[in-house]
């Protein structure tokens, strides 16, 4: 059963990203929204963690969220506005948020 993970706070300040690493099936599928995008900032052990997932596991970003912060997100995260957030959660079996 594949599960749609959504993390919201920032990686630096919060432990769910790593918990939520060593969780992930491998047809589940990890989004990031919030503060949770600067997992994507370059050069940082959040950013090389999430390329080491394997590529059956799919990684997506809010759009608002990374321009919010003027992140440059990398090739593997697939930016995705809200209402294709609403099609991803109708996609997965589960939706799981990161609190």
């Amino acid at each position: 059963m594949s599960t749609l993970h959504v993390l919201s706070d920032s990686p630096f300040t919060d432990a769910s990203l790593s918990s939520c690493l060593r969780l992930l099936g491998e047809t589940d599928g990890l989004l990031l929204c919030g503060d949770a995008v600067y997992a994507l900032l370059a050069d940082t052990a959040q950013l090389q963690a999430l390329e080491l997932i394997p590529d059956t596991i799919k990684l997506y970003a809010i759009e608002e969220d990374v321009a919010a912060r003027s992140i440059t997100a990398p090739p593997r995260a697939q930016i995705i506005d809200y209402p294709e957030f609403v099609r991803l959660s109708m996609q997965f079996a589960k939706v799981n948020s990161w609190v």
